[in-house]
């Protein structure tokens, strides 16, 4: 209960302040101000935009098919929102610590795709058909190269429980299990135990040199999944006008954008869990200067929750930084290159990885 309630305010935070920096992160690339009038550098424009939108009128159109029209919205962020159920926030606060947290995490955030639909072809217009028809096809498509470096990640951690994988990943894995840390990717076999060094080098990345290119998969995967440019087809305003959404308005439409938004975050805390440490430090130990320890705390602690939060929301919000920079950066593909650069590229890349990482994994025991 109380996860709850913590990540449904920080949910609510977050979508103010993420608006706020999207836009002026654009700006910035394209050289101008974007919000100056409302507050200090416009810095309340957002709290005011969000105000205008819950008063205006819950529009539905006269040809719509309203049992799908008005629940599409609500299932597409129950969907996101439901993925927050399983996340670690720091060592010992976060979600359910469930043994089959990355199963649940996939299933349920998949069933956006149902909202998508029930969104675009409720609607009745050929912009929202098209749309929905295009996020569904690109959604399904990116999920197998997406999920098979999840699996990479968990044939070699041997594991479902993101909590535990993150724990894999920090100075007190040695403390939960001295036995199996050293075996998991062939350290005791170089005489060195990086367990007790601590920060960047016992991230995934590092550890596994495979797993370099499995994030790299995975957050180009997760970019779709989002609806992110350069794949953001499904909302492409110059072909039409908004996509699946463009039939609605007010509350309904602010729904559409946290999902959007919460996917952003989620795919974002995902990926930090499995290849970038979860809420361990990059720093690490030093001769006598223990930086791991001491910006880590010890689990369980004050210091231990208020480090781990920071470290684990740190890495998420560059995450989600770099999708933005990568948004206005690169031109929106062509759904044929789409399609291409998943099913002829990604997925046979990601097959190939699954097979590494099982050699790997039989070898460094």
């Amino acid at each position: 209960m109380y996860a709850f309630l913590f990540f449904l305010t920080f949910f609510l935070v977050y979508m103010v302040f993420v608006v706020y920096a999207e836009r002026k992160i654009s700006a910035f690339i394209q050289d101008r101000y974007g919000p100056m009038e409302v507050g200090y550098y416009g810095i309340l424009q957002t709290v005011a935009d969000l105000l205008k939108l819950v008063q205006k009128e819950d529009i539905v159109p006269l040809a719509a098919d309203k049992k799908l029209f008005k629940p599409g919205p609500i299932v597409i962020f129950t969907a996101v929102f439901a993925g927050f159920a399983v996340l670690p926030l720091t060592s010992d606060f976060g979600g359910s610590a469930a043994d089959v947290g990355i199963f649940y995490l996939l299933a349920i955030v998949s069933l956006d795709v149902v909202g998508i639909l029930m969104a675009g072809w409720g609607s009745n217009s050929k912009y929202a058909l098209f749309g929905a028809m295009r996020s569904v096809a690109q959604i399904i498509s990116y999920e197998i190269p997406l999920g098979l470096t999840v699996v990479c990640v968990v044939m070699v951690s041997q594991t479902l429980n993101l909590q535990e994988i993150a724990f894999q990943q920090g100075i007190w894995w040695n403390t939960i299990d001295p036995e199996a840390h050293n075996y998991l990717f062939g350290i005791k076999a170089l005489g060195i135990d990086i367990t007790e060094i601590g920060g960047i080098l016992t991230w995934n990345i590092f550890r596994a040199p495979i797993f370099f290119f499995a994030f790299i998969i995975f957050f180009i995967a997760s970019l779709a999944e989002s609806n992110r440019g350069p794949f953001d087809i499904p909302e492409a305003e110059s072909e039409l006008v908004g996509g699946f959404h463009t039939e609605y308005s007010g509350l309904r439409w602010g729904l559409v954008m946290m999902g959007e938004y919460g996917m952003m975050l989620l795919v974002s805390f995902l990926a930090v869990i499995l290849f970038l440490g979860g809420w361990n430090t990059p720093l690490p130990n030093i001769g006598s200067v223990t930086l791991a320890e001491w910006t880590s705390g010890t689990p369980g602690t004050i210091a231990g929750h208020i480090w781990g939060a920071f470290w684990m929301l740190t890495k998420a919000f560059l995450l989600v930084g770099l999708q933005m920079w990568i948004r206005w950066t690169y031109p929106r593909l062509r759904i044929d290159q789409l399609m291409n650069l998943s099913w002829k590229y990604l997925t046979p890349a990601a097959i190939l990885l699954v097979l590494l990482s099982a050699m790997w994994r039989l070898l460094m025991v």
